[in-house]
């Protein structure tokens, strides 16, 4: 038998247990979009970041929620925004490449992938008033390098730059971006 039960319920987050499995949910949004964007110089984006729940700094590609400000948002519209906020750089072109779980084991969240292009710098970047962003351009063939050094001074990273980097410049598929 199926039963869900609600454990918790705040503001962004409810827990839940079906039958003996524990898991979250979020409350304003049922998916996230993490951007994978390049400058006409051939720099990549990413930001920095404290993020509370690692207790530490964190390097990510720019990236947000879909669907939390606006019911009709779309992945690209949260992408083109999330990419402006977070970096000032504004896209022409969002194509999104795949969506899948963060974490299956223990949310029911999904994120998408999107490559980000045609990019014009706008204004600094930093996110908005409840963020405190820096904003790092790192030369595409620099980029794996640069984020091993970050993880050696002690930046705690997601295992999904990873992924963003075959994302780069290749489809899911492996077939030429």
């Amino acid at each position: 038998m199926n039963t869900t039960e609600t454990l918790y319920e705040g503001h962004y987050l409810r827990l839940k247990k079906r039958d003996n499995w524990e898991y979250a949910e979020r409350t304003n949004a049922g998916s996230a979009v993490i951007i994978i964007a390049v400058t006409p110089e051939e720099k990549l984006l990413f930001v920095e970041q404290f993020r509370i729940p690692m207790n530490a700094n964190t390097i990510e590609m720019p990236a947000g929620l879909v669907g939390d400000l606006d019911a009709n948002d779309t992945i690209e519209i949260a992408a083109k925004r999330e990419l402006l906020e977070e970096t000032g750089w504004q896209a022409d072109e969002v194509k999104v490449l795949m969506i899948g779980p963060s974490s299956a084991g223990m949310s029911n969240e999904v994120i998408a992938f999107a490559r980000a292009s045609k990019l014009t710098r706008i204004h600094a970047g930093g996110g908005d008033e409840s963020e405190n962003i820096t904003v790092h351009e790192i030369p595409v063939k620099d980029a794996p390098r640069w984020l091993t050094q970050k993880i050696a001074e002690g930046y705690s990273m997601d295992p999904k730059l990873w992924a963003g980097l075959w994302l780069l410049d290749k489809n899911p598929d492996g077939s030429p971006a």
